[in-house]
């Protein structure tokens, strides 16, 4: 382990409180160790790069939104690095954290989508060692949800030929929380993506049914909701055709 390494791990094992997080994050030397912990994820070595990473998610946890909303586009990029590199699963998991934490404000939506996030989380949900762990699924839909609530995420989204695949087969596969993110993206998509061949490539992966199926089951109303608005929204085109099972023909919502 390099010296540079038993830093990171001796500052990240110390645990240090909200408190002085917080301090040391509004004042200058709180805005060059973010650059630094960035830096390091840039050229550091594996492990150097992991505990900076795990030192950037408890750092950002606990930023104001201001200090969030001003992210430079670096360090997207470097946190899409991470995930893509797949250095640990704890760094891993400490990068889609910092996801979910700094994607609620639509400018770090955009700054994430550019990065290439969409592309690395479809990935990362195709692997499934990376499925095993409820967790990381459940962050990687959120992550997903919360992209495609812009016009980029969707269209990047869509630019993926396994996504809607990889989605629908994460919904009642991991847990609540996931089926109802999936469920998100899916309406997203196709409230606002909707084309003839959109709607059929839905029809013929299975999507039509899981959504029918979704309705069936004990899982969450607003999930139901979410299926139902996305049923009845191309209901023309889905409730009567040859490729969906009679019972599910059955359970679509008139």
């Amino acid at each position: 382990m390099s010296l540079t390494d038993e830093a990171l791990s001796l500052l990240y094992h110390l645990e240090t409180s909200e408190t002085v997080l917080k301090n040391l994050l509004n004042n200058k030397k709180g805005r060059d160790i973010v650059s630094s912990l960035i830096n390091i994820m840039q050229r550091g070595m594996y492990e150097s790069r992991a505990y900076a990473t795990l030192l950037l998610k408890n750092i950002l946890e606990v930023a104001e939104p201001m200090h969030i909303m001003n992210l430079k586009p670096l360090v997207f990029t470097e946190v899409v690095q991470i995930l893509e590199d797949r250095i640990s699963h704890k760094a891993t998991k400490a990068a889609l954290h910092i996801l979910v934490n700094i994607c609620p404000w639509g400018r770090n939506r955009h700054k994430a989508v550019e990065a290439g996030a969409i592309y690395v989380v479809i990935e990362l949900l195709m692997d499934e060692s990376f499925s095993s762990d409820r967790r990381g699924p459940e962050m990687a839909m959120v992550v997903l949800d919360l992209l495609c609530q812009c016009a980029e995420g969707r269209a990047e989204f869509l630019n993926h030929g396994a996504a809607i695949a990889v989605v629908c087969k994460k919904i009642l596969r991991i847990s609540q929380t996931a089926s109802d993110r999936a469920v998100r993206v899916l309406l997203s998509v196709g409230r606002f993506c909707a084309t003839p061949a959109l709607l059929h490539e839905m029809l013929q992966l299975g999507v039509v049914s899981k959504l029918c199926l979704v309705l069936q089951v004990n899982c969450g109303s607003k999930t139901k909701e979410k299926a139902k608005e996305l049923l009845k929204l191309h209901a023309r085109v889905w409730k009567d055709s040859p490729c969906l099972p009679r019972n599910m023909i059955l359970a679509y919502p008139s």
